[in-house]
């Protein structure tokens, strides 16, 4: 107050600038007061930075410290789980100790403290110790083999002096065998003329005891059955013994002299030079499955003046196979005689469903590829041989051989008794002449007008090719394994064609027909009414023309059938009114009507004795 009145006494300007100065005064000592305050607070900063630092370092070494000690305790930890699995390895190895008495199968107990000697036994310390028991028992073990092998050196010297016996007997016996076989020498007119060779007999058991297990069992019930119903049928072995002999015989692997091994060292630098294909390997695994054995077995079935091979080899993986070696035409081809002889039984394929899989592995896709090479594995085959496929491992059964021998070898007569019959009656037909027996001479009328001009074998893609049989293929009837021929008969200008399947079964099966007419234009069967009757006449009604038993003469008599039946179908034909002059084809035959019914079918059917020709 005192500055502020003293202040009244001096001029405006001077108190403005008095005032001022006085303002700056206490402005410098603020600032002067919050820089002291500043440095204060910038020393406790630094101090409290100093003071984390501490802390952290602190708190670091104590947190490094804390994990050395758990570092220490871990590996603590480790050292005694390692001695703990250590332990519990040597306790399995403990365990799991066999000794090499588990592996002796010892005496029962009962039997050791029965037999075995007081000393060995001790019964008062084993019986209530095991360890001693089993040491006790093992005592009496070692004791018993000992007198074995005692008793096993005393067998030994009896065993050569009787060895030295057999081989003084030996000596005796063999220089008996010279004049042995000069008696047998000079027994064999003897032998020839009483129809009893004993020396052959005695040559076909000792071959015989090389031949597989199949033909085995086939040579026995073949020759069983031969002296017991079939005198004409006769069994023999043929082949390469010796082959035989090396074939059954194991491989020596052993090699003695220094030359064996030279050529195996040989051997083998050729095959390091040369390494096989995969191609040529296979080819190898291929020969070697379908090998063939040394031996074979040759059935003679002698049938009416002439006679037929059966020939059955063993092939690897294939059981027994068959071929049939004779002459002749189709008829007697050995890839077609014996097809079918048993229903569905073509021989294309093997019978053992393990072969399947053995085929696979070396690439052979089908099998029928190899038949006319190997032969047809025929089942029939098989059975005779004792062979039957339940499962991939065939089993040799006698019985099963027995059982089917007398059956199978009435159809194999009876197949090659159809065969020559046919045989001779196809020489007739490609000759252009129908060969009717005496005993089918009432079937037909006495006068026949038509006539076969030709016969000939055709393909069954030709069969399939024609017209006229497309039926008979949609239906199934025409096979590959069948045979096939075609027939054409001429009346005039009328030419018949017939296209005929014949049935291995024969004539167990009749032959079926196919017809086409070239008359007036061309008709067959599926558009003509009276072809389809005269088809009727020959496939239908073939009881009528099977002639005496067992009918081999059916063939014959259908195509006689069929030529009675083109002149009925051209004598009963319409005369043209248009036309003048002679008919072509005048009425030989007597008919009771021409046609009837609204399909206008002319009468085929034949009636003897009368002679006449009527409607069925």
């Amino acid at each position: 107050m005192e500055h502020s009145s003293s202040l009244l006494h001096f001029p405006k300007v001077m108190r403005e600038e008095y005032s001022s100065l006085i303002y700056c005064m206490h402005k410098c000592a603020e600032v002067e007061q919050k820089r002291m305050q500043s440095c204060i607070h910038f020393m406790s900063l630094k101090k409290l930075n100093r003071l984390a630092h501490m802390r952290l370092k602190r708190g670091r070494d104590q947190t490094h410290e804390g994990k050395q000690r758990v570092d220490v305790l871990h590996l603590q930890l480790q050292n005694l789980l390692y001695e703990v699995m250590h332990m519990q390895k040597e306790i399995s190895k403990c365990l799991e100790f066999k000794s090499k008495h588990e592996e002796i199968d010892l005496v029962s107990i009962d039997e050791f403290n029965k037999e075995a000697p007081p000393e060995i036994s001790r019964i008062s310390i084993t019986k209530d110790d095991p360890h001693q028991l089993t040491l006790a028992r093992l005592d009496w073990e070692l004791e018993q083999r000992k007198r074995l092998a005692e008793k096993y050196k005393e067998s030994l010297s009896s065993k050569e002096k009787i060895q030295k016996s057999i081989e003084v007997k030996k000596e005796h016996l063999s220089s008996l065998q010279p004049g042995l076989n000069a008696i047998m020498q000079a027994s064999l007119p003897v032998q020839e003329y009483l129809s009893m060779p004993f020396e052959q007999t005695q040559k076909q058991i000792e071959i015989a005891r090389h031949l597989p297990p199949s033909l085995y069992v086939l040579l026995v019930q073949a020759n069983a059955y031969g002296q017991a119903c079939d005198k004409s049928l006769s069994v023999s072995i043929s082949g390469d013994v010796d082959e035989a002999k090396a074939l059954a015989k194991p491989p020596d692997d052993s090699q003695d002299d220094d030359s064996g091994d030279s050529d195996a060292e040989e051997e083998q630098e050729k095959t390091k030079r040369r390494r096989p294909t995969t191609g040529g390997q296979l080819d190898d695994k291929r020969r070697e499955m379908l090998k063939r054995h040394p031996l074979s077995l040759c059935l003679d079935l002698k049938c009416k003046g002439t006679h037929t091979h059966t020939h059955s080899l063993s092939v690897t993986g294939c059981g027994c196979v068959v071929t049939i070696v004779s002459c002749g035409r189709e008829l007697l081809n050995s890839d077609t005689l014996l097809n079918c002889l048993y229903a569905n039984d073509q021989g294309r394929e093997t019978p053992n469903p393990a072969n399947r899989y053995q085929f696979d592995k070396v690439g052979i896709s089908v099998f029928g590829d190899y038949v006319a090479e190997l032969g047809h594995p025929y089942q029939w085959v098989q059975r005779l041989g004792g062979l039957q496929f339940p499962s991939e491992t065939p089993e040799v059964c006698d019985s099963l051989s027995a059982s089917h021998m007398e059956s199978t070898m009435k159809l194999l007569r009876g197949r090659v008794q159809s065969r020559l019959a046919l045989h001779k009656q196809f020489s007739s037909l490609e000759h252009s002449i129908v060969p009717v027996s005496s005993e089918c001479q009432h079937l037909f009328p006495t006068k026949v007008l038509s006539r076969l001009s030709r016969w000939t074998a055709i393909t069954h893609h030709e069969y399939t090719n024609l017209s006229f049989t497309r039926h008979v293929s949609d239906a199934g009837l025409a096979r590959e394994t069948d045979l096939f021929f075609l027939a054409v008969v001429e009346r005039g200008t009328a030419r018949l064609q017939a296209a005929v399947v014949l049935n291995p079964r024969y004539p167990e099966i009749s032959p079926l027909f196919a017809l086409s007419l070239s008359w007036k234009g061309e008709r067959a069967g599926r558009s003509d009414d009276n072809l389809r009757a005269i088809e009727s006449e020959v496939n239908v009604f073939k009881s009528e023309l099977q002639g005496p038993r067992p009918g081999h003469q059916l063939l014959t008599n259908q195509v006689a059938r069929l030529c009675v039946c083109l002149d009925v179908y051209l004598e009963t034909d319409g005369q043209d009114d248009s036309v003048e002059g002679p008919r072509e084809f005048p009425r030989e035959k007597m008919c009771l009507r021409t046609a009837r019914g609204p399909n206008r079918l002319k009468p085929f059917k034949y009636n003897h004795p009368q002679g006449f020709f009527s409607h069925r």
